[in-house]
């Protein structure tokens, strides 16, 4: 049995905009990542000692980035590139993460068609639900974002 790799190594992003401290749990169709309101967030704010409400979105986000890059993982390859497309019915009951706050990130997957897929997510505090959204995302085929990639250099 292989061992998983950190959540680090899952995304396809770098420090610091690495937001996700853990993934506790992952399925074919769910995901679990944990973060800790702290300072070293990119987002913290130092003036409220807390992380903003909205950056909630990122970190489901992110979440699904690790659902993807497990699986990539899971059959050989590299955590793949993709892109948010857009977030429907984000609710919060708070404006801020305060400094400290153990945030449990779910994402569940619920469709995909041609590299677009949609998740049902939300955040939790204490096992209590404070933010929920339906996240579409896309994963383009590495030959169209190599395309989209090079354009800027022609």
């Amino acid at each position: 049995m292989k061992t998983v790799p950190h959540v680090n190594d899952l995304l396809p992003h770098e420090a610091p905009m690495i937001l996700i401290d853990d993934m506790i749990d992952v399925g074919e169709k769910h995901i679990h990542c944990r973060v800790t309101s702290k300072e070293s967030n990119l987002f913290f704010d130092q003036e409220i000692k807390a992380i903003p409400g909205w950056v909630g979105i990122e970190l489901m986000a992110q979440t699904i980035a690790a659902w993807s890059g497990y699986h990539a993982w899971h059959e050989g390859g590299e955590p793949p590139v993709g892109f948010l497309l857009g977030s429907r019915r984000y609710n919060t009951d708070t404006s801020v993460f305060p400094a400290g706050q153990v945030l449990d990130i779910h994402a569940d997957h619920m469709m995909e068609s041609n590299g677009m897929a949609v998740f049902a997510c939300r955040i939790e505090h204490d096992g209590v639900e404070i933010a929920t959204a339906q996240l579409n995302a896309f994963v383009p085929p590495k030959e169209k974002l190599e395309q989209m990639m090079n354009r800027d250099t022609q």
